[in-house]
Protein backbone atom coordinates (compact mmCIF):
# COMPACT_ATOMS: atom_id res chain seq x y z
CA UNK A 1 0.00 0.00 0.00
CA UNK A 2 3.03 2.53 0.84
CA UNK A 3 4.64 1.61 -2.39
CA UNK A 4 1.35 2.41 -4.30
CA UNK A 5 0.69 5.75 -3.10
CA UNK A 6 5.03 6.18 -3.04
CA UNK A 7 4.18 5.99 -7.15
CA UNK A 8 0.97 8.24 -6.88
CA UNK A 9 3.42 11.07 -5.23
CA UNK A 10 5.51 10.80 -8.04
CA UNK A 11 3.01 11.09 -10.86
CA UNK A 12 1.70 14.31 -8.80
CA UNK A 13 2.48 17.81 -10.12
CA UNK A 14 5.09 19.95 -8.69
CA UNK A 15 3.62 22.82 -6.51
CA UNK A 16 5.58 25.95 -6.97
CA UNK A 17 5.85 28.78 -4.76
CA UNK A 18 4.92 31.86 -5.79
CA UNK A 19 8.06 34.47 -6.68
CA UNK A 20 7.94 38.20 -6.06
CA UNK A 21 5.98 40.34 -8.79
CA UNK A 22 8.30 41.99 -11.01
CA UNK A 23 6.94 45.43 -9.52
CA UNK A 24 8.08 44.25 -6.29
CA UNK A 25 11.83 42.71 -7.28
CA UNK A 26 13.31 45.96 -5.97
CA UNK A 27 11.76 44.44 -2.20
CA UNK A 28 13.79 41.11 -2.29
CA UNK A 29 12.73 37.84 -1.94
CA UNK A 30 9.11 37.15 -1.01
CA UNK A 31 8.79 35.89 2.40
CA UNK A 32 7.33 32.29 2.65
CA UNK A 33 5.33 31.20 5.67
CA UNK A 34 8.24 29.68 7.47
CA UNK A 35 10.05 32.42 7.03
CA UNK A 36 7.61 34.50 8.80
CA UNK A 37 7.11 31.44 11.43
CA UNK A 38 10.93 31.91 12.34
CA UNK A 39 10.86 35.58 12.00
CA UNK A 40 7.39 35.14 14.41
CA UNK A 41 8.89 33.17 16.45
CA UNK A 42 12.01 34.62 17.07
CA UNK A 43 10.09 37.86 18.02
CA UNK A 44 7.87 36.56 20.59
CA UNK A 45 11.36 34.86 22.64
CA UNK A 46 12.66 38.55 22.78
CA UNK A 47 9.74 39.52 24.22
CA UNK A 48 9.45 36.92 26.89
CA UNK A 49 12.76 37.60 27.47
CA UNK A 50 11.98 41.19 28.06
CA UNK A 51 9.04 40.62 30.02
CA UNK A 52 10.44 38.38 32.69
CA UNK A 53 13.38 40.94 32.68
CA UNK A 54 10.72 43.55 33.63
CA UNK A 55 9.20 41.54 36.07
CA UNK A 56 12.45 40.95 37.75
CA UNK A 57 13.04 44.11 38.36
CA UNK A 58 9.71 45.11 39.27
CA UNK A 59 9.63 42.55 41.95
CA UNK A 60 13.44 43.31 43.25
CA UNK A 61 14.21 43.74 46.35
CA UNK A 62 16.77 46.89 47.40
CA UNK A 63 18.00 45.11 50.22
CA UNK A 64 19.57 42.03 48.18
CA UNK A 65 22.85 40.82 48.47
CA UNK A 66 25.07 38.11 47.57
CA UNK A 67 28.82 37.80 47.60
CA UNK A 68 29.29 37.80 43.73
CA UNK A 69 28.41 41.23 43.86
CA UNK A 70 31.90 42.16 45.61
CA UNK A 71 33.77 39.73 44.54
CA UNK A 72 33.68 39.70 40.64
CA UNK A 73 33.97 42.22 38.18
CA UNK A 74 32.98 43.40 34.44
CA UNK A 75 35.40 42.43 31.80
CA UNK A 76 34.37 42.87 28.39
CA UNK A 77 30.68 42.98 29.35
CA UNK A 78 31.21 39.53 30.95
CA UNK A 79 31.27 38.84 34.89
CA UNK A 80 34.64 37.34 35.97
CA UNK A 81 35.64 36.31 39.79
CA UNK A 82 37.95 38.41 40.88
CA UNK A 83 41.46 37.01 41.72
CA UNK A 84 42.32 36.78 45.46
CA UNK A 85 45.17 38.11 47.11
CA UNK A 86 47.49 35.67 48.33
CA UNK A 87 47.27 35.75 52.22
CA UNK A 88 50.75 34.30 52.48
CA UNK A 89 53.24 33.45 50.66
CA UNK A 90 55.49 29.87 49.68
CA UNK A 91 58.24 30.51 51.77
CA UNK A 92 56.06 31.68 54.69
CA UNK A 93 53.90 28.25 54.66
CA UNK A 94 56.87 26.37 54.69
CA UNK A 95 58.18 28.40 57.50
CA UNK A 96 55.06 27.75 59.15
CA UNK A 97 54.50 24.50 58.73
CA UNK A 98 57.97 23.26 60.13
CA UNK A 99 58.91 25.71 62.67
CA UNK A 100 57.77 26.92 65.93
CA UNK A 101 56.97 30.23 67.49
CA UNK A 102 60.01 30.25 69.81
CA UNK A 103 62.52 29.35 67.11
CA UNK A 104 61.53 31.82 64.19
CA UNK A 105 61.84 34.32 67.11
CA UNK A 106 65.24 33.47 68.19
CA UNK A 107 66.35 33.69 64.61
CA UNK A 108 64.43 37.20 64.51
CA UNK A 109 66.45 38.51 67.11
CA UNK A 110 69.43 37.16 66.16
CA UNK A 111 69.15 39.03 62.59
CA UNK A 112 68.09 42.40 64.98
CA UNK A 113 71.57 42.05 66.55
CA UNK A 114 73.12 41.90 63.41
CA UNK A 115 71.41 44.49 61.77
CA UNK A 116 72.66 46.71 64.85
CA UNK A 117 75.81 46.14 64.36
CA UNK A 118 76.19 46.43 60.91
CA UNK A 119 74.17 50.02 61.36
CA UNK A 120 77.30 50.71 64.30
CA UNK A 121 79.99 50.09 61.60
CA UNK A 122 78.30 52.00 58.74
CA UNK A 123 76.42 55.20 60.04
CA UNK A 124 74.68 55.23 56.71
CA UNK A 125 76.60 58.21 56.01
CA UNK A 126 76.44 57.50 52.27
CA UNK A 127 73.98 54.84 51.61
CA UNK A 128 71.49 55.14 48.69
CA UNK A 129 68.48 56.31 48.96
CA UNK A 130 69.26 58.32 52.30
CA UNK A 131 67.69 62.11 51.88
CA UNK A 132 70.12 64.65 50.68
CA UNK A 133 70.54 67.22 53.66
CA UNK A 134 71.01 70.78 52.27
CA UNK A 135 73.34 73.66 53.10
CA UNK A 136 72.64 77.11 52.94
CA UNK A 137 75.03 79.92 52.99
CA UNK A 138 73.88 83.69 53.78
CA UNK A 139 75.93 86.29 52.62
CA UNK A 140 75.42 90.40 52.26
CA UNK A 141 76.04 91.63 48.78
CA UNK A 142 74.98 90.65 45.33
CA UNK A 143 79.03 90.78 44.87
CA UNK A 144 79.92 88.17 47.68
CA UNK A 145 76.85 85.96 45.78
CA UNK A 146 79.10 86.24 42.33
CA UNK A 147 82.56 85.39 43.95
CA UNK A 148 81.38 82.60 46.08
CA UNK A 149 84.39 79.93 46.35
CA UNK A 150 82.35 77.07 48.29
CA UNK A 151 86.24 75.48 48.79
CA UNK A 152 87.40 79.17 49.71
CA UNK A 153 84.23 79.28 52.66
CA UNK A 154 84.69 75.91 54.00
CA UNK A 155 88.58 76.22 54.28
CA UNK A 156 89.37 72.62 52.36
CA UNK A 157 90.55 71.50 49.46
CA UNK A 158 88.18 71.90 46.01
CA UNK A 159 88.21 68.07 45.62
CA UNK A 160 86.54 67.91 48.91
CA UNK A 161 83.65 69.97 48.81
CA UNK A 162 81.51 67.23 47.41
CA UNK A 163 82.03 64.54 50.63
CA UNK A 164 79.12 65.53 53.27
CA UNK A 165 81.46 63.79 56.09
CA UNK A 166 85.31 64.06 56.58
CA UNK A 167 86.44 66.46 54.98
CA UNK A 168 88.92 67.89 56.76
CA UNK A 169 90.21 72.01 56.99
CA UNK A 170 93.11 73.13 55.26
CA UNK A 171 95.25 73.41 58.74
CA UNK A 172 94.46 70.09 59.45
CA UNK A 173 95.74 69.15 56.14
CA UNK A 174 99.03 70.69 57.04
CA UNK A 175 99.74 70.16 60.28
CA UNK A 176 98.82 66.36 60.48
CA UNK A 177 99.39 63.49 58.53
CA UNK A 178 96.35 61.18 56.78
CA UNK A 179 95.71 58.36 58.34
CA UNK A 180 93.80 55.57 56.85
CA UNK A 181 94.30 54.35 52.75
CA UNK A 182 95.30 57.27 50.53
CA UNK A 183 96.01 54.55 47.11
CA UNK A 184 93.52 54.64 44.95
CA UNK A 185 93.53 51.17 44.77
CA UNK A 186 92.74 50.46 48.62
CA UNK A 187 90.17 53.18 48.52
CA UNK A 188 88.48 51.29 45.29
CA UNK A 189 88.53 48.13 47.66
CA UNK A 190 87.27 49.52 50.29
CA UNK A 191 84.24 51.44 48.77
CA UNK A 192 83.44 47.73 47.54
CA UNK A 193 83.30 46.41 50.50
CA UNK A 194 80.98 48.81 52.23
CA UNK A 195 78.38 48.81 49.31
CA UNK A 196 79.19 45.38 49.96
CA UNK A 197 77.56 45.62 53.54
CA UNK A 198 75.34 47.83 52.64
CA UNK A 199 73.46 45.51 50.25
CA UNK A 200 74.08 42.78 53.42
CA UNK A 201 72.41 45.04 55.77
CA UNK A 202 69.31 45.75 53.17
CA UNK A 203 68.67 41.84 53.07
CA UNK A 204 69.12 41.37 56.63
CA UNK A 205 66.45 43.96 57.41
CA UNK A 206 63.86 42.76 54.83
CA UNK A 207 64.78 39.24 56.32
CA UNK A 208 63.89 40.21 60.05
CA UNK A 209 60.62 42.18 58.77
CA UNK A 210 60.07 38.86 57.01
CA UNK A 211 60.13 36.96 60.22
CA UNK A 212 58.44 39.32 62.07
CA UNK A 213 55.97 38.75 60.27
CA UNK A 214 55.28 35.30 60.45
CA UNK A 215 55.79 35.39 64.24
CA UNK A 216 52.64 37.23 64.18
CA UNK A 217 50.87 35.09 61.97
CA UNK A 218 51.70 31.79 63.76
CA UNK A 219 50.65 33.34 66.78
CA UNK A 220 47.46 34.34 65.73
CA UNK A 221 46.88 30.61 64.86
CA UNK A 222 47.63 29.84 68.49
CA UNK A 223 45.18 32.43 69.61
CA UNK A 224 42.59 31.18 67.09
CA UNK A 225 42.26 28.01 68.81
CA UNK A 226 40.87 29.65 71.66
CA UNK A 227 36.89 28.94 72.27
CA UNK A 228 35.85 32.42 72.51
CA UNK A 229 33.68 34.43 70.38
CA UNK A 230 35.68 36.38 67.74
CA UNK A 231 35.07 38.56 64.40
CA UNK A 232 38.04 38.96 61.76
CA UNK A 233 38.23 42.31 61.10
CA UNK A 234 41.04 42.31 58.73
CA UNK A 235 41.88 39.93 55.96
CA UNK A 236 45.60 38.17 56.32
CA UNK A 237 47.76 39.34 53.62
CA UNK A 238 51.82 38.78 53.08
CA UNK A 239 53.07 41.83 55.09
CA UNK A 240 50.56 41.18 57.92
CA UNK A 241 48.33 38.99 60.31
CA UNK A 242 44.75 38.70 60.06
CA UNK A 243 43.49 41.01 62.69
CA UNK A 244 40.59 39.30 64.95
CA UNK A 245 38.33 40.77 67.42
CA UNK A 246 37.82 39.03 70.59
CA UNK A 247 34.53 39.01 72.92
CA UNK A 248 35.76 40.25 76.06
CA UNK A 249 35.14 37.52 78.83
CA UNK A 250 36.06 38.24 82.99
CA UNK A 251 37.97 35.55 84.05
CA UNK A 252 37.49 34.53 87.90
Amino acid sequence: MSSFRKALKSNQRDHKERSQPGFRKHLGLLEKKKDYKLRADDYHRKQKTLNALRKKAMCKNPDEFYFKMIHSQLQDGVHVIKDKQEEMTEEQKKIMRTQDIRYVEMKRVAEAKKIERLKSELHLLDADGKQQNKHTFFVDTKKEVEDFDLATHLNTVPELVDRAYNRPTLDTLVNKSVLGAVAPQKVKRLAKKRRHQYDELCQRIDREKKMFVITQKIQTRKDLQDKNKKVKVQKETTSAPAVYKFEAKRKR
